[in-house]
């Protein structure tokens, strides 16, 4: 598969119909995400000359799939399988591709609100589609709250460790008034005199992205073990990204975090233990951020 290899790697541990239909979203996903974006498999960024028009067509490809019309795309018709042969709720996939529109508009988060709200278009909506892909009713609004801050915590672990890539192609997700608070002005955050300020404003990210990942831990103990191994692995392997960003501290984007092979695998290795050890479980905590209705 190409694209990101750690979803690869932790797709392998689900059982084999779970496997399929995950891989079948993330083409899905991965195409929308190409078209958008000018990407192929999620590398080589390029300028799409129009964004806007591509959403468009994305929206228009995607209502088709999940109406269950042959779009002629593959990745799209892939939608439609997964969506006739579960119970995901139409509406994750339309907040996802919300969650296109904003890029494409270059949208800036002037909030923590609006930081998470874009984190949920972005990747919230994806665990609440892979929760439905692994079984979890949609009536089952708790499971779901702890697959959407799965996606959160990865994709506030991706906005730290990419800062300084996102800046390069003129893209900030540091919240407007975060800047603000450290006297950081607009456009400047990667520079040498504001880099200790930085550290501060992706140490609150990656603080942020622990304690969903810790919620979502909880909610994975509820799904059956080979799904909850793949989770758990996931979680491991996604959150040493944000772990590794606030230990390397004015030094995060020397060089770009990832979790090697070993580190994977060791992952891996834990989840299988882990899944099968009971968890307690608790009420999801009053203080997190919860997804939209």
């Amino acid at each position: 598969m190409r694209g990101s290899k750690s979803f690869a790697l932790a797709s392998r541990l689900f059982d084999p119909p779970t496997r399929e239909r995950a891989w079948l979203l993330y083409s899905w996903c991965r195409r929308c995400d190409d078209l958008i974006d000018g990407q192929d498999h999620g590398h080589e960024m390029t300028r799409v000359a129009d964004p806007l028009a591509q959403v468009a067509m994305v929206e228009r490809l995607t209502d088709a799939a999940l109406a269950g019309e042959v779009t002629g795309d593959a990745a799209f018709d892939a939608l439609g399988v997964v969506a006739a042969e579960t119970a995901m709720p139409p509406r994750f996939a339309h907040d996802l591709v919300a969650g296109f529109r904003l890029d494409a508009e270059d949208w800036r988060p002037r909030g923590e609100d609006d930081l998470f709200q874009y984190c949920y278009h972005v990747a919230g909506a994806v665990g609440c589609m892979m929760a439905a892909v692994m079984g979890v009713p949609p009536g089952d609004d708790d499971t779901l709250d702890r697959a959407c801050d799965l996606g959160l915590a990865f994709q506030l672990a991706n906005i730290a460790r990419d800062v300084a890539e996102d800046d390069r192609a003129g893209r900030c997700y540091l919240p407007m008034e975060w800047l603000a608070e450290m006297d950081i002005p607009p456009g400047q955050h990667m520079k040498p005199p504001f880099r200790d300020r930085l550290v501060v404003l992706v140490r609150r990210l990656t603080d942020r992205a622990a304690q969903h990942e810790a919620s979502a831990r909880i909610g994975a103990a509820r799904l059956p073990r080979r799904s909850r191994w793949a989770v758990l692995a996931a979680a491991g392997i996604y959150g040493d990204i944000a772990r590794e960003v606030a230990r390397r501290g004015a030094h995060a984007w020397d060089h770009r975090v990832s979790t090697g092979k070993a580190g994977k695998l060791g992952h891996v290795m834990g989840a299988w233990l882990a899944a099968s050890r009971p968890i307690t479980d608790v009420p999801r905590a009053a203080s997190l951020w919860t997804r939209p209705r």
